[in-house]
């Protein structure tokens, strides 16, 4: 009990850290499938549509790969089909919160200082854990209060809630191990938000490989796989919760045997020792930082590969749709295109290709807080090195990196969806364009992220706010009926829909341009203000 020391008032600490930022997810959040259901409801009142939307979409791998398989032709099934994505952003907001109260807090030196006081060794994880946790539950019961309020089925609503709820609790487990394995908080989210990803792409491809191929075991080696195999509104699989509440069991208590055998301040995976004499390539800053950002480069690089590879086979699919559904095909173009279902589809995943990439321009951009706190700046900046240098060294991989990783997955899934149709040079130029033109979009996130940092370092995480509303405005934003004013706060609305839109200069260039402004107006609050 002495490791647990604390435990409480480390809770109200957190929950007084959190009070505007955590509520406002929670409710975002439970919205989301709370729209969903209204509009189900009212673009297919009669049964009959709703069966007919049902096996288009069931037996259409593109949508499959997307949102999952369609268990129920219900309102409530549908929803829960629809939303079937929403577990991947409680997961992500789970696994940050704990991170942030649990590495984050050590990597900024108040870890230590709480230890002095009367604070168990594991009172931060058990905190972090227990808010994570309860703020999940909230979520659950809103969920749940929210859809029994349009008159669907409690018993589903309450398996819907739950669901979402697990996966968010799985994934806060994921993270307390991370934050014992890494030694920074950056590569704590690494690991964190790498495990998410490959538990998407294992639904994916058990999902999409189905019976005939075998595969679909795959979704069940996946947390978020389990989500959907609840099957909310289809007679539900109460004991599918057991693998969640195994699976947060064994993680959380790894976390604990870890956080007990480890160096406050360390980690179990410790950085490698380099040599005693730094070789000629590190004479310049912008080596220095080359060094520093090449391995999360080459992950996300990697990992934008495969996610291109994966959604372009599955792409030739999307011509499939039925042409006698003219419903479907007016939602499917809304959400992502315009000349053609095909096109629709593949517009849309490179929408939410940038929306990713903007989350690595953002951890690179938030390089240069982390080398500032951890005290590794002053030692460069003591030297002839000024600070301007060496600050746009780590902005450059914040501007070209997202370059890297988008053109990666374009030219992946161009090439896979070229070579289902015959006609790779047409279609991989075209996927190619489609992935790169997000970049606008995505500087405007490095360059928020960069004014904060010059300007107001202390509220940088507001970055990854700022992130997490324009996923919300691009990918539910028309779901949720906001007003238009509303959408086209995100930058990402104003990116042309490619392949198969109209390419207008203009609002790239102003996207260009406010990226450019508030770039610059982060660089001259940095020169002026005081490091550290």
């Amino acid at each position: 009990m002495k490791e647990l020391a604390g435990t409480g008032a480390l809770i109200r600490l957190i929950l007084r850290r959190d009070r505007i930022l955590l509520p406002i997810w929670i409710v975002l959040l439970a919205a989301v499938p709370l729209s969903a259901a209204v509009s189900f409801a009212d673009l297919y009142p009669t049964a009959a549509e709703r069966q007919v939307f049902a096996d288009t979409a069931g037996n259409n791998p593109a949508l499959v790969a997307l949102y999952g398989q369609v268990f129920s032709p219900s309102v409530g099934g549908l929803t829960a089909w629809r939303v079937g994505i929403v577990p991947v952003f409680v997961a992500v907001v789970s696994l940050l919160t704990v991170i942030r109260h649990t590495r984050t807090e050590e990597e900024a030196g108040r870890r230590e200082l709480l230890g002095g006081g009367v604070v168990g060794r594991n009172a931060p994880l058990a905190a972090a854990l227990i808010v994570t946790v309860a703020a999940n539950l909230v979520l659950a019961v809103l969920l749940a209060l929210g859809m029994i309020g349009q008159d669907l089925p409690a018993v589903g609503s309450i398996a819907l809630g739950l669901a979402f709820a697990s996966a968010g609790c799985v994934f806060a487990a994921v993270a307390g191990v991370a934050a014992q394995l890494a030694e920074g908080a950056g590569a704590a989210r690494g690991i964190a938000i790498s495990v998410l990803g490959l538990a998407f792409l294992l639904r994916v491809a058990g999902d999409v490989g189905g019976e005939d191929n075998g595969l679909s075991w795959l979704s069940w080696a996946s947390p978020i796989g389990w989500v959907q195999q609840v099957r909310p509104f289809d007679d539900e699989r109460w004991w599918v919760f057991a693998l969640a509440a195994g699976a947060f069991v064994v993680l959380a208590a790894a976390a604990y045997a870890l956080s007990s055998r480890r160096d406050v301040g360390a980690g179990f995976l410790p950085p490698r020792p380099g040599p005693a004499t730094a070789s000629p390539s590190l004479r310049s800053p912008l080596a220095l930082a080359w060094r520093l950002h090449r391995g999360l480069l080459l992950g996300w690089t990697v990992g934008f590969a495969v996610m291109g590879a994966v959604f372009g086979s599955v792409t030739e699919a999307a011509s499939d749709i039925l042409n006698d559904n003219p419903q479907l095909e007016m939602l499917f173009e809304r959400v992502g295109g315009q000349a053609g279902l095909a096109d629709a589809y593949l517009s849309a995943i490179m929408g939410i290709l940038g929306l990713a990439a903007s989350g690595y321009a953002v951890q690179a951009a938030l390089r240069l807080r982390s080398e500032e706190t951890d005290m590794r700046a002053e030692p460069v900046l003591a030297t002839a090195v000024g600070r301007l240098r060496w600050a746009t060294s780590h902005l450059l991989f914040a501007v070209l990196g997202p370059a890297f990783t988008l053109a990666a997955a374009g030219l992946a899934a161009g090439l896979t969806y070229g070579l289902s149709t015959g006609e790779v040079g047409e279609e991989l130029a075209r996927v190619l364009a489609g992935a790169v033109v997000q970049l606008p979009a995505v500087w405007v996130l490095a360059g928020i992220a960069a004014a904060l940092y010059g300007l107001l370092p202390r509220l940088t995480s507001l970055s990854w706010a700022a992130l997490g509303a324009f996923v919300l405005l691009g990918l539910f934003g028309e779901l949720l009926q906001l007003e238009e004013w509303m959408l086209d706060l995100s930058p990402f609305t104003h990116i042309p829909k490619l392949p198969g839109g109209e390419v207008s200069a203009e609002p790239l260039v102003w996207l260009v341009g406010v990226a450019a402004v508030f770039t610059i107006a982060g660089m001259v609050g940095f020169r002026r203000r005081d490091v550290g």
